[in-house]
């Protein structure tokens, strides 16, 4: 399986980190090595001072795919979910002023939450699905995906021309505003509408 990333998709985010607006999503991947696993803290990488978190609607592939329209991405997922693209913010600013990939700090062990799966016609339209992160049970951030500069079906569209979809494949769909540092001892917890989908230390 392959966790692939957006970034940069949505505009209040664009705008708090200072970001150009791009005219294409903004793609890059995450080992199966990132995903935190299940019950277990996130830890606090001993490389970084300045760890954020992204929380992002999730979407688990079905079956394969190459080159998929559009119109056909919807039969290509039943299942949204919710997760944490972590990021060592210090370590991407470096590697971005030196035109460098961001994968040490966006793809280290650990960087990738996944919360609980939810059909996705339980959801209703998936172009407006609301949800947040609470962090010590303070909403930090809060979306919903009609906010998205590229839906999830574009999304689907877009990235099948790079990479073949596979059963088990994740996309993260980016972040909204409000991506903020963690520390020690927080508690981070996911939802959709209001429904919680995870729940996390941090140590």
């Amino acid at each position: 399986m392959k966790l692939i990333c957006i970034g940069r998709n949505y505009t209040d985010h664009i705008e708090e980190l200072e970001n150009e607006r791009p005219t294409d999503p903004v793609v890059f991947m995450k080992p199966d090595t990132s995903i935190l696993l299940k019950k277990q803290p996130f830890f606090i990488p001993d490389f970084s001072n300045d760890v954020h978190h992204e929380v992002e609607i999730l979407v688990k592939i079905k079956k394969v795919g190459k080159y998929i329209d559009k119109k056909f991405a919807h039969k290509y997922y039943d299942q949204i979910g919710l997760g944490i693209d972590f990021t060592a913010r210090d370590l991407q600013s470096n590697l971005k002023e030196k035109g460098l990939p961001w994968e040490k700090a966006k793809a280290f062990d650990g960087a990738a939450v996944i919360g609980n799966w939810v059909e996705k016609d339980k959801l209703g339209d998936v172009n407006d699905i609301d949800f947040h992160l609470e962090k010590n049970e303070e909403i930090v951030q809060q979306g919903n995906t009609r906010f998205m500069l590229w839906k999830i079906d574009e999304l689907i569209e877009y990235v099948s021309k790079y990479f073949t979809l596979k059963i088990g494949d994740v996309i993260f769909t980016g972040t909204p505003a409000g991506v903020g540092p963690v520390k020690p001892e927080d508690i981070l917890t996911g939802y959709i509408s209001d429904k919680q989908i995870f729940s996390i230390k941090v140590k």
